[in-house]
């Protein structure tokens, strides 16, 4: 992980743009929820605090289940975060961020829910379900 500091992103038309805290750990997560609302498993990087979105960035928010809500530009529908809303704790796509070139990928959340087309080569902690739950060895 790198230090924690302010770093900016944006959506893929470029209308929003914002600024989050952040130390460059991706998180995936391979539940159906973030595999519908992403087209995949979500890269996600968890943020320290509130997003700072420049004035008159269109963001929408779904709210996507009980637990959270996704936010996304209305004007190109790029997924921005996720906001899990018992802890108000945001994570952002890894995509959106203007630079990716410390991002380490170190953790995998809802592997019992992963479907057997794709597997990550990385070494990451794996988890059954949420983060704290059973472990997944990677298999040989």
């Amino acid at each position: 992980m790198t230090e924690i500091t302010e770093r900016a992103g944006g959506c893929l038309c470029g209308q929003v743009r914002f600024m989050v805290r952040h130390g460059g750990e991706v998180h995936v997560c391979h539940c159906s929820l973030c595999r519908k609302a992403t087209g995949g498993p979500m890269l996600a990087v968890i943020c320290e605090g509130k997003p700072v979105f420049d004035d008159g960035s269109p963001v929408g928010i779904y709210h996507s289940s009980e637990q959270g809500e996704r936010g996304f530009c209305l004007r190109c529908g790029s997924q921005l975060y996720f906001r899990h809303t018992p802890d108000n704790a945001y994570a952002f796509t890894a995509g959106t961020f203007d630079d990716q070139s410390l991002m380490v990928m170190t953790e995998e959340i809802y592997l019992q829910d992963k479907p057997g087309f794709y597997d990550f080569a990385n070494e990451t902690r794996r988890y059954a379900q949420d983060v704290g739950s059973t472990l997944v060895p990677r298999e040989s």
